[in-house]
């Protein structure tokens, strides 16, 4: 059977085009080398995000909030609300321990998220003349992270929750004498399989040092601020917002493809009749 001819042009000076076709040939394998790789990255991509880790409490866990409610984080209570509207926005059931020198159990684990709304309403700055808040005088006269992270610990327990998690707001100044039982108490968490997480709210360097050398710089979620005061995300390992990475790699990928057609696509020749 005659093998069939592909449609050509006839020409007289194939050799002048030879450069052409070879210039061609090298351009379409870079444009498509450039679309494989674009496409394999955004496919690493996506397969690495997870749409549903939006909040500070890590995602298929079901979490205890521990609030520091001390005098010496009263003046960052707009952080504190962002933090809180965080959890209220990712909807994932949680706990609530409340604690200055002392810790008290709020709402215990497995509480859906929006019972912390009422608590939004008293996280405000004290100015003259305003109602004390529920805790003023039982709590805020001192510091003790180590009791409060035990308290959510024995909470979680209690309700025999599996995967557990525990997100520590605070600015991370606990008494001189608390450092060595607060150790204790993170490593003890730790070994039970128990994630902590810590939001600093206006912490302090030598703060920052202590819990990033007990848990590592992955545990914590830097809180964003804004002008006008409106609840943003939180920065975190477990916060997904535009996946301005994803959207790079697709653009590339279609660029890529883009481009084929334009520079390296083959010249269509009309069909004989």
């Amino acid at each position: 059977m005659p093998r069939r001819r592909r449609p050509a042009i006839d020409t007289h000076d194939v050799a002048a085009l030879r450069g052409v076709a070879r210039r061609t040939r090298l351009v379409r394998l870079v444009l498509a080398a450039a679309a494989v790789a674009a496409l394999a990255a955004t496919v690493a991509s996506a397969r690495s995000f997870d749409v549903q880790r939006r909040t500070i409490v890590p995602s298929g866990s079901s979490g205890v909030i521990v609030l520091d409610v001390s005098l010496s984080i009263a003046n960052s209570y707009g952080d504190v609300r962002r933090s809180l509207r965080n959890v209220v926005g990712g909807d994932a059931p949680v706990g609530l321990v409340v604690f200055s020198d002392v810790a008290y159990e709020l709402l215990p684990p497995g509480t859906p998220a929006s019972e912390l709304e009422p608590v939004l309403s008293v996280l405000t700055p004290p100015e003259r003349g305003d109602s004390p808040s529920p805790w003023t005088q039982s709590f805020r006269g001192g510091t003790r992270i180590s009791d409060a992270l035990e308290l959510a610990g024995r909470m979680l327990d209690r309700e025999h929750v599996e995967n557990g998690s525990i997100v520590l707001i605070s600015d991370l100044q606990t008494a001189p004498d608390d450092v060595a039982s607060l150790t204790r108490t993170i490593d003890g968490l730790k070994s039970r399989g128990v994630a902590v997480r810590v939001v600093p709210i206006g912490a302090l360097s030598d703060g920052r040092l202590l819990f990033r050398r007990l848990l590592g710089e992955d545990a914590f979620s830097e809180p964003t601020r804004s002008i006008d005061n409106d609840p943003r995300p939180l920065r975190s390992a477990d916060s997904a917002g535009l996946p301005t990475g994803l959207l790079t790699l697709a653009t590339l990928f279609f660029l890529a493809l883009a481009a084929h057609e334009r520079y390296a696509s083959r010249l269509a020749l009309p069909r004989s009749t």
